[in-house]
């Protein structure tokens, strides 16, 4: 009995606890309903709406003429609201088969049954929002606008979504110069350096998020729409940047080279009108993934001695005849071996054929005989030619150069001779490159410079103008000297096998054995054994010697074809450029005749006054050959004939003879007398197809062959 009272009990326990609930549960849906429901209300909306950034589009880069290095072009997303009011059923039924079959055929990726089907569930669930299709093109949604249905636009159930796709119109073409600039991602060349530029402001687009979590726009435009980016108008030449990557591949092909770079600069601006960098992604393939030409300071070998020799001549002025022992092209400095590459022609060379042949020995023995004693004389001189520091160019990544300093532990007792002919340093492409441009300036050395302007909307807001780092690296004197070692070069030493017959060149050759481990690291540097080095072969230099213009150097690392002499692997490189880019360059070539007297005899000509004859004989300092009196009756007429007389013939209806007559001289005459020409071929008139002497009315059409 008192089992059964207490089940009871608690069975009335838990039903009252349960009415309780049940009330209370009912007591919160009152008060959510009537009392908090605006707040709730709110709450959803704003969960649900959202103004959302919209991409603005990004700024275009251009090469030095105008040329579309980089752009935006804009894509879409297309869907369709299938279910607004104003497609009635009727629409619907009598326009659908028709609105399948041309989505098929414009996007051509589902069939005219699937894209039916597609319309017909989105109806029956009553979607309001559908993706047709992504990444669709202005000219095609230009297309889709004309489809039954959405040629109505939002009444008809269009909503698009644009996105930018960013594309470079010459592909692969200095593209790691070009770079990129993406959200957590280093920037990388003139994308990311200007990437605030280019970017602009973007604007805001209210968004409704909707079943299937898809956000899609409420109103047709923006909220507040997108300031486009500004342009970039670089000093690349698209034309001279395909010669220098065409050329740069041809050759790591040829000698199986692991990377290589080339740069063109121009030596009074300090323009960077072609910059190459192409290393190998698997067993042939080259493409533009790192920029070796400023990102990637190595032990630049030979190419180093124009430094060292520039630092002789300035501080103690000596001569290139000077005489130094060389020997048999080997000498000890403590316990280190410095040998040449060949065996020199005589024991004693002099400082000229020193350079030129590039003997080691000869340049480390000059720098220890006037610097030993003061060795960090040898590194100021160094550090004065920019080449301890980066250059502080635009593009970012620029590699840390290092120039040993006397007061490191890098110092050593082998360190100045090793210095002197290109090792124990680390210097880029670029900061070599701008030493010798500086030796081609007349001392003057330049920032290098990839920046013409920025223009927005056609207007130029800003320009980059040429940057000097030194007025003056050397006095006069030894920039007259150094200029005739580099030539000398080219004449008559390492760098006579680039038989440029057109013009003169002033360069260096450079070959280096890379180390395995940078001699600023840990532990000894590992060159590796002979027959198993890596070597990189160089030349820069400058043209046309006599006025030069450019400067340009080429870098290729690891050849693997047994040739590895910079000569005769970056020599063939400089070679091509050099030539086309003189060859194609109106700077480069000198007029035809620069004296007064240009012409021996008069062209043909019609009447002119004997005043001006007499003037322009004069002038020119020449006879005409044969004087035409206008009393002349008989004699034969001049080849173009006497305007006045023509227009006389016009005139009187009566078609003149137009043989010899340029088509300008031809459509002028012709037109201002009423008749309308057609003009066949180019050059001048040979045939017409009213005849001279016959009648014709004014909008009578002639036609003139040309030849």
């Amino acid at each position: 009995m008192e089992n059964k009272k207490n089940i009871l009990a608690r069975t009335y326990l838990a039903y009252v606890l349960l009415c309780v609930f049940a009330l209370s549960i009912l007591y919160r849906i009152v008060i959510i309903q009537f009392a908090e429901g605006e707040i709730w209300k709110a709450k959803a909306k704003a969960s649900t709406i959202k103004l959302m950034e919209m991409e603005a589009l990004r700024g275009n880069i251009f090469d030095a003429n105008g040329a579309l290095l980089a752009t935006s072009l804009p894509y879409y997303e297309v869907a369709i609201d299938i279910n607004t009011p104003a497609i009635t059923d009727k629409v619907f039924k009598s326009n659908r088969d028709s609105l399948a079959y041309l989505l098929s055929h414009l996007f051509e990726d589902k069939s005219q049954r699937e894209y039916l089907s597609i319309l017909n569930k989105a109806r029956k669930a009553r979607d309001r929002y559908v993706v047709l299709k992504r990444n669709v093109s202005y000219k095609d949604l230009q297309t889709l606008k004309t489809f039954p249905i959405l040629r109505k636009g939002k009444r008809g159930g269009l909503v698009t979504l644009q996105t930018n796709r960013r594309e470079r119109p010459f592909q692969g073409l200095a593209g790691r110069t070009i770079g990129m600039a993406r959200p957590g991602i280093k920037p990388v060349g003139l994308e990311g350096a200007f990437d605030s530029v280019l970017s602009g402001v973007s604007g805001r687009r209210l968004m409704q998020k909707i079943a299937g979590d898809v956000w899609r726009p409420i109103n047709d435009e923006n909220e507040v729409e997108p300031k486009d980016g500004s342009d970039l108008y670089t000093t690349i030449d698209i034309n001279l940047q395909d010669v220098a990557s065409s050329a740069l591949l041809r050759t790591l092909v040829q000698n199986d080279a692991s990377h290589g770079c080339a740069i063109l600069m121009e030596v009074k601006t300090g323009e960077i009108k072609a910059i190459a960098n192409l290393s190998r992604e698997d067993s042939s393939e080259y493409s533009e993934s790192f920029n070796y030409a400023i990102g990637y300071p190595s032990e630049p070998g030979s190419t180093f001695k124009l430094a060292s020799m520039l630092a002789l001549i300035d501080d103690f002025g000596i001569s290139l005849d000077e005489k130094v022992e060389v020997g048999n092209g080997e000498c000890m400095y403590f316990d280190k071996v410095v040998r040449d590459a060949h065996a020199p022609e005589t024991p004693v060379l002099n400082v000229q054929r020193i350079f030129e042949t590039s003997s080691n020995v000869g340049v480390s023995k000059l720098i220890t005989k006037y610097y030993a004693k003061n060795p960090q004389q040898f590194v100021d001189k160094l550090n004065s030619f920019h080449l301890n520091q980066k250059l502080g160019i635009a593009i970012p990544g620029e590699g840390v150069p290092r120039i040993p300093q006397t007061r490191t532990k890098y110092w050593s007792g082998v360190t100045l001779p090793q210095l002197s002919y290109g090792y124990e340093s680390l210097i880029t492409p670029l900061q070599t490159l701008t030493l010798y441009n500086a030796v081609a300036n007349g001392g003057t050395m330049v920032k290098p410079r990839f920046v013409k302007s920025i223009r927005r909307n056609g207007m130029v807001i800003k320009t980059f103008e040429t940057e000097v780092l030194s007025e003056k690296i050397v006095k006069d004197q030894t920039i007259v000297k150094a200029k005739k070692l580099l030539e000398g070069v080219v004449q008559n030493g390492s760098g006579k096998n680039l038989n440029i017959s057109a013009f003169k060149v002033g360069g260096k050759t450079g070959t280096a054995v890379i180390a395995k481990q940078g001699r600023f690291g840990k532990g000894k540097t590992a060159y590796g054994e002979a027959g198993n080095r890596i070597y990189q072969a160089s030349f820069v230099g400058y043209f046309p010697a006599d006025n030069p213009l450019y400067s340009c150097i080429v870098v290729i690392n690891s050849p693997s074809n047994g040739v590895y002499y910079g000569a005769a692997v970056a020599g063939p490189v400089f070679k091509e450029i050099a030539e086309k880019v003189y060859s194609g360059s109106l700077n480069c070539i000198e007029p035809v005749n620069t004296k007064k007297t240009i012409l021996t005899q008069y062209p043909a000509v019609g009447r002119i006054q004997k005043e001006e004859l007499d003037y322009v004989s004069n002038y020119f300092g020449v006879v005409p050959a044969r004087v035409q009196s206008a009393s002349d009756k008989d004699t034969e007429l001049p080849l173009i004939q006497a305007a006045d007389r023509i227009s006389a013939q016009l005139k009187k209806g009566l078609m003149p003879d137009l043989m010899g007559l340029s088509a300008k001289d031809a459509l002028f005459l012709l037109e201002n007398n009423g008749v309308e020409v057609k003009l066949m071929g180019m050059g001048t008139v040979k045939k017409q197809s009213i005849q001279a002497g016959q009648k014709f009315e004014r909008g009578n059409s002639i036609t003139l062959t040309l030849g």
